[in-house]
Parts: structure tokens; C-alpha cells; sequence
């Protein structure tokens, strides 16, 4: 890690502020720290004495910190063909390069005073959002060459535990950072918390109301079926006396077939005045 402005020490302290302890990587040669002045050799020296650097300790990953603080001493051309060349044989060897880039004033803009935008594979933009009386930070791609990428600014937050990236808050408000974005949350959580709240509420309505109509459901079908018991009896019972009656008439018809096989064969006439019948003679 070339460092331009701060001091290994300051860079570790604060570091570890966040949660990220460099020091342990130090001490087992994983991490090397090259602080040096802008102002102390020319650019020449520089890329000379990172090239030494680099060839000796076989880095996986280079870190320069911030290139833009090189713009103090030279020319932003001579900056710009010292970062190619540098950039150039990175990428010959295989190493990863990550270079930061400070912008001034209080608008960032998407390009860089050092002009390497050019030949940079991908590119963080970090901003300022400002929203509610505060400031936030924020965080999006603005290229990486040969992968997709989220087009949306991320809000990020540097925490005791690293740098923590909020989801993304699109509302109908537009999108929402910080404290209204936290406001916003709590909105719509205690909304969902009354919705949540009304379908219970509903639901223990509708197992009331499903309770009572099966309590009625099953009063009508004892009632049912203890009337339809009744009138199937009374069914059975008529049927009974019907067909009762109808032995009775046979067993009469029967009797009465029986009496004439007897032998009452006395003669009958008819009494016209009276329509009387008599047997035998006066």
C-alpha cells in the first residue's frame, strides 16, 4: 500500500475504527505499508521506487492512496502517463490495482482530476446525498468492464463492524437516505403492523362467525333428523293400519264365501214394495 498523505499509523488507527484490524497482516508480512510525501522526488523516483517495491514483495494487490494528491507536484499529463505506465505493468503481472481519487469542492463529479477513468477496468463513485437536514454517504458503479452491475446508489454506512451497505429505500418520495429513510422504515412498519393486527382480527371474526354457523348447522340437522324419525313412523304406523284394514276386508270377503259353500240355499224373492228380500213362502 503507497500512501501519499497519511502515515501507516494513521491509516491502521483509523482502520481499526471500523473494525478492521491491519495489524495482525502486518506483523505476519501479508501487509507493507510505503508512505512518501508527493513533494519528496519527482514522479520518476516514485514509479522507480514502486516498481522495487512491488517486484520484491509479490503483492497480490496494490493500493495507492489517493493518486489524485500526485496533481500537487506535476502536471496532470505527467500524472496521467506515469499512472499508465504503472497501471500497464499491474496489469502484466497479474496484480489488482485499487487507486482512490479525492474530488474538491462540494459536488462530485464523474471523472477524475488525475484522468484515469480511462484505464481503470471498474469504478466506485462515492457521493454525498444530502436529504432532511443531513449528509449521507452513498455508493454506486459507475463502470465495470466485462460484468454486470446495480445501477442504483447504495447508501453505506462505516460501522464498528466495516462498511455496511443499506438496501436500497424506493419510495414514493423517490429514494431516502439516513434518517428519513429510518423514519420511513418505522412508518411502514408499525403500518404493516396495524395491517397485520386488522387480519387477525378478521380471521378471529371469521372462525366466530364459521363456530356459530356450524353450531346452528348441527341444530338443524338434529332437528332434522328427529323429525324425519317422527314422520317415518308415523309413515310406518299408517301403512300398518292401511294394510291392517285391507286383511280385515279379506278375511270378511273370506267369511262370507264360506257361508254360501254351507248349503243357505233357500229361496229368495224380492219384496218390490219394500225392496225386502224374504225366503221360502209366506
Amino acid at each position: 500500500m503507497f500512501l501519499f498523505e497519511e502515515s501507516p499509523a494513521q491509516v491502521m488507527r483509523n482502520m481499526k475504527s471500523i473494525g478492521i484490524d491491519l495489524q495482525p497482516w502486518v506483523d505476519r508480512g501479508l501487509l507493507e505499508f510505503h508512505a512518501a510525501r508527493p513533494s519528496a522526488c519527482g514522479l520518476e523516483m516514485h514509479l522507480s521506487r514502486m516498481h522495487r517495491a512491488i517486484d520484491r514483495f509479490g503483492p497480490s494487490v496494490v493500493v495507492l492512496d489517493p493518486v489524485s494528491s500526485l496533481l500537487g507536484v506535476s502536471a496532470a499529463a505527467d500524472v496521467h502517463g506515469t499512472l499508465m505506465r504503472l497501471v500497464d505493468f499491474l496489469k502484466s503481472t497479474g496484480i489488482t490495482a485499487l487507486m482512490t481519487s479525492l474530488s474538491h469542492g462540494k459536488t462530485e463529479v464523474e471523472r477524475t482530476d488525475a484522468a484515469i477513468s480511462s484505464i481503470v477496468d471498474t469504478w466506485l463513485l462515492l457521493v454525498t446525498l444530502e436529504s432532511s437536514g443531513e449528509r449521507n454517504r452513498g455508493l454506486y458503479v459507475l463502470k465495470a468492464r466485462g460484468m454486470s452491475h446495480s445501477n442504483q446508489i447504495r447508501e453505506f454506512l462505516l460501522t464498528d463492524d466495516g462498511v455496511e451497505l443499506i438496501d436500497v429505500y424506493a419510495g414514493a418520495r423517490g429514494v431516502l437516505t439516513g434518517s428519513a429513510r429510518v423514519t420511513q422504515e418505522a412508518e411502514e412498519r408499525a403500518a404493516a403492523l396495524v395491517d397485520e393486527q386488522e387480519l387477525e382480527r378478521r380471521q378471529r371474526a371469521l372462525a366466530r362467525l364459521k363456530t356459530v354457523f356450524d353450531a346452528e348447522l348441527a341444530a338443524l340437522r338434529a332437528k332434522f333428523e328427529t323429525e324425519q324419525a317422527d314422520l317415518a313412523s308415523g309413515i310406518t304406523q299408517h301403512r300398518a293400519r292401511v294394510a291392517r284394514l285391507k286383511e280385515d276386508k279379506r278375511d270378511v270377503a273370506r267369511s262370507r264365501r264360506a257361508d254360501a259353500a254351507n248349503g243357505d240355499d233357500r229361496p229368495k224373492r224380492t219384496d218390490d214394495a219394500r225392496g225386502t228380500v224374504r225366503y221360502g213362502s209366506d
